[in-house]
């Protein structure tokens, strides 16, 4: 008998995993966490019955929302991470040698230990001297840190649950505060395929508070679609008009200059929905 892990997106499409081993399951006082040993991509974390990540793909995601940011800041020395408890943004963060100090705001504790215990692969950031972890509400962190930060990075779950207030735009507002004079801030923003509509709502709403709004993206297997998009607010900088020369060389398996600028090349079909977004 085969075991499947089945992750329902909406009443016509659902991703179904076969599955090795069921690891560890438990219920936090914030959601469902569980940890499963599928075929296709090795160990990966369910959060509410949503894979977050896995092993064997994890590594697009987390470089990705990391390096793109950090490299178009000309100087990221204090970068704060709201959510991202598998420890996967850190460790790409730590990386960069401009980075200082890289504070992680993790609601859920549990989320961390189960990262550290069956993904220390992904984990590993928490070990770098530059990492502080703090378990709260990134929400009130934000909002209690204002002109604080070089970078600010929305490594959230899906608008449900714990995260829906990160998704809001005054949430973006309070980031906007916390940032200082050149700062800016990323968050993965969803599907392109299944919430194109969530997306235009949140680059409009970016766009509302910062000077300069861009979306971006990356294929990740074990996401619906396999196409994911991440949406930066600047204050200054501007992630397309980074030097491809100037772009630290640093252990990375699919980030590099030339995927940093063609990233943020968007398919007509996109294109042709931010063009007729009105931005007022």
């Amino acid at each position: 008998m085969h075991l499947w892990f089945t992750e329902k997106q909406n009443d016509n499409f659902a991703i179904s995993y076969r599955v090795n081993e069921t690891l560890h399951t438990e219920t936090t006082p914030f959601q469902h966490l569980a940890v499963v040993d599928t075929v296709p991509f090795g160990r990966t974390l369910v959060l509410d019955g949503i894979v977050q990540t896995s092993v064997v793909d994890e590594y697009v995601y987390h470089e990705m929302i990391a390096h793109v940011p950090l490299n178009t800041h000309p100087a990221p020395h204090r970068v704060l991470i709201v959510g991202g408890g598998d420890g996967g943004t850190l460790r790409e963060v730590a990386k960069h040698p401009a980075v200082e100090k890289a504070t992680l705001v993790e609601i859920d504790e549990r989320v961390i230990a189960a990262s550290k215990k069956y993904l220390p692969e992904i984990a590993c950031g928490f070990d770098s001297p530059k990492a502080e972890v703090v378990i709260g509400d990134g929400i009130k962190y934000v909002a209690e840190h204002k002109n604080t930060f070089d970078l600010v990075i929305v490594d959230s779950t899906d608008p449900i649950g714990p995260a829906v207030g990160l998704f809001s735009p005054e949430f973006y507002r309070s980031i906007h505060d916390a940032l200082r004079d050149e700062g800016l801030f990323v968050a993965q923003t969803e599907s392109p395929y299944f919430n194109t509509d969530l997306i235009l709502r949140i680059y409009r709403d970016i766009a509302g508070i910062f000077p300069l709004a861009r979306t971006y993206w990356a294929c990740i297997p074990t996401y619906p679609g396999a196409m994911w998009s991440f949406t930066i607010g600047s204050k200054k900088h501007d992630p397309a008009l980074v030097v491809p020369g100037n772009i630290r060389d640093y252990a990375t398996r699919y980030y590099t200059p030339e995927i940093h600028r063609a990233a943020l090349a968007m398919p007509r079909f996109l294109a042709d929905r931010f063009r007729s977004l009105p931005l007022k």
